[in-house]
């Protein structure tokens, strides 16, 4: 599933080279934080959030049923 959300934040960020996945698992979901350029912020998340709310419908509906729920946060990286 993560390849598809690099797949999908890679069609829009245009400085790929700083974009950064992190993935944490509990105990009934996956967290992924991807991390972006402030020039990529916007690009990614979209007019009111359009692009954002459509990478996680598309990973909610390719996520089978009897998998854990993916939660995708999108911020911006500080390049620390």
């Amino acid at each position: 599933m993560l390849e598809l959300i690099k797949y999908l934040v890679g069609n829009f960020a245009e400085d790929k080279e700083h974009v950064e996945y992190r993935v944490e698992e509990t105990e009934d979901a996956i967290n992924v934080t991807v991390l972006l350029s402030d020039s990529d912020m916007g690009k990614v998340i979209g007019k009111q959030g359009k692009i954002a709310k459509a990478i996680r419908t598309l990973v909610r509906a390719k996520t089978p049923k009897d998998s854990k729920k993916y939660n995708i946060e999108i911020k911006e990286n500080t390049f620390e």
